[in-house]
């Protein structure tokens, strides 16, 4: 049946925004007068009021971080201009002291390196009258111990000044290796001295890994290659190699201080067993020559009772760089792993 068009009722309006409505631009406030925002102007609101936020907070981090790194790059720069340890002359007449503290070892604040460096630097300085160490020490290699040793003999013969050696806590092992090089060593009446032995010590756990049923499987190519392995049954041929070298050095050590000590030595079978006595035993014993400390020392003995301090110290910026350069190390380390297998 046909209809005509004019008797249709009228379309029902479209209550669903339409795009180019949701554009349409208002009044000033950026809505019809009396009507509420729209959903569309509420949602461009809040993304411009977080982006504004974002960014706000973006510029704060990155002045924060402008700001760390001004530090550390000042601190460096004050660093490479500052002294590590006294290399100046003096004008006049001093002390010079070096401080040999904690174990004696190529990575320490006691190692040869570092302190030979410090012994050269006093040593050459015409202000300086004599060197005195200090000594806080339970020892360590004896590698280092004598390569030290080695060198303050040849620095007292170059430049013809004493070196004394003044014990406080402790001065054993490693640490009197080097001291028997001294003309004089003086101690308090309870510091720690002696300990002229060599020691080599490890662990077994064979009896161990029976109970609990773990098979060492070793492979070497030459017999002794596995010498000392602490999974392994003692091999007595070996203990007796071990032994040997021991001795060995025990026997350098003993003619280290021999030479050092000489007539003022009073031997006696305990002497070089390994023990050690308190400061008022060592000095009737001939291992010290007498008890006083530092300020004694240099106000008594050398008569120079200013002390000028050539111990080798890190400062502050180093100590940061250190820090820096780990944790940027631990950094890469990181990546690597994440990235390749480091095995």
């Amino acid at each position: 049946m046909n209809q005509n068009p004019n008797d249709l009722p009228p379309p029902i309006p479209d209550a669903t925004a339409r795009p180019e409505d949701m554009f349409r631009a208002g009044p000033a406030t950026g809505h019809a007068a009396g009507a509420a925002p729209r959903p569309y102007e509420q949602v461009l609101e809040q993304f411009a009021h977080d982006y504004l936020r974002d960014r706000r907070s973006e510029r704060r981090w990155k002045l924060f971080f402008r700001l760390i790194w001004a530090s550390v790059v000042l601190l460096l720069v004050w660093g490479m201009f500052s002294q590590r340890h006294h290399t100046g002359t003096t004008t006049g007449p001093h002390t010079a002291l070096v401080d040999v503290r904690g174990e004696i070892s190529a990575d320490t604040e006691a190692s040869a390196e570092l302190i030979v460096s410090a012994l050269k630097n006093a040593f050459e300085d015409p202000g300086s009258v004599a060197v005195v160490l200090r000594m806080n020490s339970p020892g360590g290699s004896p590698v280092q111990a004598g390569i030290v040793n080695d060198e303050i003999r040849r620095l007292k013969a170059l430049h013809n000044k004493k070196v004394y050696v003044v014990v406080e806590e402790m001065c054993a092992s490693g640490a009197y290796y080097i001291a028997a090089g001294a003309d004089e060593i003086y101690v308090d009446k309870a510091s720690i001295v002696g300990s002229i032995g060599v020691l080599m010590d490890g662990f077994g756990f064979t009896g161990l890994m029976q109970k609990v049923g773990v098979e060492r499987r070793l492979m070497t190519a030459g017999d002794n290659k596995g010498m000392l392995d602490p999974f392994s049954p003692v091999s007595a041929k070996q203990q007796a190699y071990a032994q040997a070298m021991l001795d060995q050095i025990h026997q350098q050590f003993i003619k280290v201080v021999r030479e050092g000590r000489g007539d003022r030595l009073k031997e006696t079978p305990e002497t070089f067993s390994g023990l050690f006595w308190n400061g008022e035993q060592a000095v009737k014993m001939g291992l010290a020559d007498g008890t006083g400390n530092l300020d004694y020392v240099a106000r008594e003995v050398i008569k120079a009772e200013e002390v000028v301090d050539y111990t080798p110290r890190d400062n502050v910026a180093e100590r940061l760089a250190k820090r820096f350069g780990a944790a940027m190390g631990a950094g890469a380390v990181k990546t690597l792993r994440e990235t390749t297998s480091i095995r």
